[in-house]
């Protein structure tokens, strides 16, 4: 991807922290955390948002100042970083939080995003979209 259509990325110290950060020329701070599962450490599930206090008790916020764009390029760049850095990860999980009046039941603004993106991150030769509700599992489709 260019330069200018994404934000300077601030990766881990330690790869496998997982934890990445980016500053928008709004001057809102983004996370992007990659957790684990207890049951699976092949299957990691990704989260995001706005970590300003300005934001406070509302962990993993998305503002519409305009970037979402250049926010959702950043975020392929950092998942692209973490895969090449764990290649053995067979499950991506994202899950796209409802806002206050959107329903559980249907797609969340942000999982329309999870949408348009996750074919810029994963090739789908490779890898195979499951979406449900507000949730977008993608899992290799030659696992073994």
């Amino acid at each position: 991807m260019n330069d200018f259509i994404k934000y300077t990325i601030i990766p881990p110290a330690i790869s496998s922290a997982g934890v990445y950060f980016f500053t928008t020329d709004s001057g809102l701070q983004y996370e992007v955390r990659f957790g684990r599962r207890q049951d699976n450490i092949l299957h990691a599930t990704i989260v995001f948002g706005v970590i300003n206090e300005e934001f406070e008790g509302e962990e993993y916020v998305v503002t519409n100042k305009g970037e979402v764009y250049r926010v959702m390029n950043t975020i392929v760049d950092i998942v692209k970083m973490f895969m090449k850095e764990h290649p053995k990860i067979m499950t991506y999980e994202f899950t796209g939080i409802p806002k206050e009046g959107e329903s559980e039941e249907r797609d969340s603004k942000r999982s329309n995003l999870y949408k348009r993106y996750l074919p810029k991150i994963f090739d789908t030769g490779e890898w195979e979209f499951r979406f449900s509700g507000n949730s977008a599992i993608v899992v290799k489709k030659n696992r073994f």
